[in-house]
């Protein structure tokens, strides 16, 4: 067991509302502590937790908690705005979520160590814990990206972002041949504290951030993303490849004369899902069936393949640079579904009546050829052809469909896309009269000229070629985890806890005050409502966003629990297994109960890899974020004083945050620009008010903004109001919508 590890369970037990105090040989007894060497480690981190101060030694060397709040183990974090916060790794009463860390007490820790930390207050219905870090238990990484400078003939790296507020000590100027302005790979030896600026040692030059590609790899090395696969890995790779035959069903069930088709982002470079739909002659039922890659044919368990995929755990996909699980010649070949070849897939049919009843669900090792591979583009012109979904259509009557211009579609394929869309069009509208929540997020998109360079960016659609795929892919993976739960079989769930009460009372309190009261915030139709209200209002971005921060992060676990947002109890990962590692463990289930009628996993090993999988998933979601953040911002750095339309979504003592309406970017207003008058902040009423003029900058108001100074090392912009600004207070508030009755295969990836 790790020294952390063992210092969390003895400050766990210590801390604990039954524990007495009781000699070290009683307390390692109790904590189950009996191995020779087990206990020797216990000792020894027993002996660094009194040095700390963390424990105590009373009369007849009895134990116990050096402080009324105890300590807490969890992960320490540093916001852009300099304040610093722990998240328990197992949060209590006198904790809360988050632990403030006092000013100055925060040792020499960076954002994601482990750290031990003092409760010197704990959390009240009127605030918050606070405490202090008193020691860094494990470092998330010793690996930073900056920008090299000297100053007064010393060798300085300013890391990029707010991790650190000084810049690092790196010896001698020219060190590695660095060069002022270069991006450079820095390996800390000795950490920055409030005090100190810490010292490191350039590891490796990567050049100007102006020359092309040094941003992204700036990017790879700061996240610390894998590149390079194995030896090993390709040689197996290669070797699957040559004993693949393209006329070989190995023994599946033969697919390849069904109307199947992809549909996939127009710069898609895998295939991992096909589908389609039927409906039965005899009962009129539709008959939904979705084809995915079976990636765990071509890599098997324990192999050099399947151990760099499950270190890996998920593709990367980085703006014009995707950094995949699998070598190319798997993912990109013989597992990409690609048009008119013999491909292998997990298959799920499912049987829908017509009132939408879910029916006979199998699911079969099969093998299929793709007829179609459609982009939504296309997809998109050719239902614009069509007639209305639910137009006088039942299922088994379809009407007919007309040739959609620019895209060749023989009368098959065009009657499959007829059927794909009435059908999850029905279960989109079943999904949100069940109480699925829809926010509304879209991505940002860059965009570039011929040399590569970014030259503008949009938000990306989410039309109704991305919902048939979304709709479906949904199914498949309920009807998975379905199966799994009625057998009583482990398996890696996604899973998405429901909300704090608290938490859904705060988000009430927030629409309220925009205007959207709700009569009860543990409702789901409630929220449903103000979500749907706000989708297409200037207000969208502060309501979509405060709801996506009430809501607890969804994650991979074997424990039994709800998808909070789609509103499903039963809930998996199948659809991906190229990119996602979840999805290929329960594709090796499936394919066992397929061959044998039995399945079983071991709960403790997939609590392991749920952990792993959900962390390396972040990593690269927030890889993704900054990346497309500093392009955004270089591109931005170009275009000072261009006036953007924008939409307040934060407002603080220190300004208001604005989101551009059109382009995919915020910056912060800062009250020093507000010099019209003096403004000061209204927390109850999230506004800045001020005091001659009476005008008020509210969340969801609409203002002009100008594009004032971009701060591409820190990843800040900063707006200010244009001269032609209009009046805030001649803006109307919204008012409550009427009540309504009634999620994205994204540019890569689909939605939960």
């Amino acid at each position: 067991m790790s020294e952390p590890d063992l210092t969390a369970r003895i400050i766990h037990a210590l801390t604990r509302p039954s524990y007495t105090p009781v000699k070290p040989k009683v307390l390692a007894k109790r904590m189950n502590v009996t191995a020779d060497e087990d206990y020797a480690e216990f000792r020894r981190t027993l002996r660094v937790l009194i040095r700390d101060g963390r424990v105590e030694v009373g009369r007849n060397n009895a134990l116990r908690a050096a402080d009324p709040y105890g300590s807490v183990v969890g992960t320490y974090r540093r916001t852009t705005s300099g304040l610093a916060f722990v998240r328990p790794t197992a949060p209590t009463a006198d904790t809360g979520p988050d632990v403030r860390i006092r000013d100055g007490k925060e040792l020499d820790a960076s954002t994601g160590d482990e750290v031990l930390v003092k409760i010197t207050r704990k959390a009240t219905k009127l605030g918050g814990a606070s405490g202090e870090v008193v020691r860094v238990l494990a470092r998330a990484t010793r690996t930073f990206v900056g920008t090299y400078f000297e100053r007064d003939s010393q060798g300085l790296v300013r890391i990029d972002g707010t991790v650190f507020a000084h810049s690092v000590a790196v010896g001698d100027p020219g060190a590695k041949g660095a060069k002022p302005q270069d991006k450079v790979v820095v390996e800390m030896l000795r950490f920055p504290t409030a005090d100190d600026r810490g010292e490191g040692v350039i590891a490796e030059v990567l050049g100007p951030l102006s020359q092309p590609g040094v941003d992204l790899l700036s990017i790879i090395r700061a996240f610390g993303l894998p590149e390079e696969f194995p030896p090993e890995a390709l040689e197996e790779a290669r070797a699957r490849a040559d004993q693949f035959r393209d006329d070989d069903l190995d023994g599946r069930e033969d697919f390849t004369n069904d109307v199947i088709i992809t549909v996939d982002p127009v710069d898609a470079r895998d295939f991992d899902d096909a589908v389609s739909v039927t409906i039965d002659p005899k009962t009129k039922h539709w008959v939904l069936t979705v084809h995915i890659a079976d990636v765990s044919h071509f890599a098997k368990p324990g192999g050099p393949l399947d151990s760099e995929a499950r270190k890996r755990a998920t593709s990367v996909y980085l703006p014009r640079k995707v950094i995949p699980m699998f070598p190319e010649v798997i993912s990109n070949g013989l597992a990409s579904l690609q048009q008119g070849k013999l491909r292998y897939v997990k298959t799920v049919r499912m049987e829908f009546t017509q009132n939408l009843q879910k029916g006979h669900v199998s699911f079969f090792n099969g093998a299929i050829r793709v007829r179609k591979r459609f982009t939504y583009e296309q997809v998109g012109d050719v239902l614009a052809t069509m007639s209305p979904s639910g137009t006088n259509v039942t299922p088994d009557k379809p009407l007919p469909a007309p040739p959609a211009d620019g895209v060749e579609v023989d009368p098959d394929v065009l009657a499959l896309l007829r059927r794909m869309r009435d059908l999850a069009m029905m279960l989109r509208k079943k999904r949100f009269r069940r109480g699925a929540l829809e926010l509304s997020m879209p991505e940002a998109v860059l965009e570039y000229d011929a040399d590569g360079r970014v030259n503008g960016a949009h938000f990306a659609v989410n039309d109704v070629s991305h919902q048939i795929i979304e709709e479906f892919m949904l199914a498949a993976n309920e009807a998975v985890a379905e199966h799994f739960s009625r057998l009583e079989v482990p398996f890696l769930r996604r899973v998405h806890p429901a909300p704090k009460e608290e938490k859904l009372q705060q988000f009430a309190a927030f629409a309220g005050l925009l205007g959207y009261p709700l009569e009860r915030s543990d409702d789901r139709f409630e929220l449903q409502r103000v979500l749907r209200a706000t989708a297409d209002k200037p207000e969208r971005a502060a309501i979509h966003y405060s709801m996506l921060r009430s809501l607890k992060q969804a994650s991979y676990s074997p424990v039994q629990d709800q998808h909070y947002a789609l509103a499903s109890q039963d809930y998996c990962h199948f659809t991906s297994p190229i990119r996602r590692y979840p999805d290929l463990q329960v594709h090796r289930l499936l394919d066992r109960w397929i061959r044998t009628g039995k399945a079983s996993a071991d709960v403790a090993e997939l609590t392991v890899l749920g952990d792993h999988c959900s962390k390396m998933e972040r990593r690269a979601e927030t890889a993704e974020r900054e990346l497309v953040k500093l392009k955004l911002l270089q591109y931005l750095s170009t275009r000072l004083g261009e006036k953007l339309d924008a939409v307040i979504t934060g407002v603080a003592d220190y300004g208001f945050f604005a989101q551009a309406e059109r382009f995919p970017a915020e910056g912060l207003v800062h009250i020093s620009s507000l010099t019209d008058d003096y403004y000061h902040y209204e927390e109850d009423h999230h506004a800045l008010f001020g005091s001659r003029s009476k005008k008020r900058y509210r969340l969801g108001d609409r203002v002009r903004v100008v594009v004032a100074r971009v701060d591409i090392q820190r990843r800040m912009l900063d707006f200010r109001l244009a001269p032609d600004q209009p009046a805030p207070a001649d803006r109307p508030r919204p008012g409550r919508e009427p009540e309504q009755s009634e999620r994205k295969k994204g540019k890569r990836r689909k939605k939960d």
